[in-house]
């Protein structure tokens, strides 16, 4: 389960580049009641989504040089510096060299072997958001990839992460793990592309999930908003009730009324 008690490995940040951040501020308050704090003046843009006060993710805005829309999740690290050489090391690659963020800590971002971005924060000031795995926060992750095994392997040298298949209906799914806290910190999955034929045409990429009340209404709110369904509410059973989404400007997420979260 993903919460703030972060550990080496775990997800502790997300944040959001987007064409429009006026834009994606008000999509994202209309879906799950998100405020937009700026970081300051020196912050180059940069601010902070807030629900009830208590920071559940990142964003600015973005040029088309630096890539579509997209979220990015970031994992901890206790040296930014030494798991950007390792992702090298690794086959994968920086695309963004660690740096100090005006002492609130250091960020890199990296890429996978198979292409896929992700963060890395080691904590300064800011351990990371403030808020996890509950009703309007990001609550599970996901990676689609083309080799399953090579990302496992990739992780798991990286950032230390261990992988557990689970059994469900029609196969099994690979869950994953920070090593302290074993199958019980559970945050995330490893997807293979060839079997997910809507995910395969974007490539590689982690899908970032957040936790809502209803998904038939987020969903029927986002379209509302000008954001794509790009897979309908549907239930899994013993897991819970999903959907695929984009906001209005391409950003990728997911959002699942949980069964764990379910009276």
């Amino acid at each position: 389960m993903l919460t703030t008690r972060f550990v080496n490995g775990a997800p502790n940040w997300i944040d959001v580049g987007t064409s429009d951040i006026g834009g994606a501020t008000s999509f994202y308050n209309a879906l799950f009641g998100w405020r937009f704090q700026s970081a300051g003046p020196d912050a180059g843009g940069y601010g902070f989504f807030q629900l009830d006060g208590r920071t559940v993710a990142g964003g600015m805005q973005t040029t088309p040089e630096q890539g579509p829309p997209s979220w990015t999740v970031y994992f901890q690290s206790e040296d930014a510096q030494a798991t950007a050489k390792t992702a090298e090391q690794a086959h994968g690659s920086v695309l963004l060299q660690p740096v100090d963020v005006m002492g609130q800590g250091h960020m890199a971002v990296l890429a996978d072997q198979a292409g896929a971005a992700f963060g890395i924060w080691q904590p300064g000031q800011t351990r990371g958001v403030d808020l996890a795995g509950e009703t309007g926060s990001l609550c599970w992750v996901e990676l689609y990839t083309p080799d399953e095994a090579a990302a496992a392997a990739f992780y798991n040298r990286v950032l230390g992460l261990e992988t557990s298949a689970v059994p469900f209906p029609g196969g099994s799914y690979t869950c994953v793990n920070p090593a302290e806290g074993g199958e019980d910190a559970m945050f995330g999955g490893i997807v293979p592309l060839a079997d997910a034929a809507a995910e395969a045409a974007a490539g590689a990429y982690w899908l970032p999930y957040f936790e809502v009340e209803d998904t038939d209404a987020v969903v029927d709110k986002a379209r509302q908003l000008g954001g794509e369904v790009r897979m309908p509410a549907t239930t899994m059973e013993g897991v819970g009730r999903m959907a695929k989404l984009t906001d209005p400007y391409g950003a990728r997420f997911a959002v699942i009324r949980s069964e764990s979260q379910q009276d």
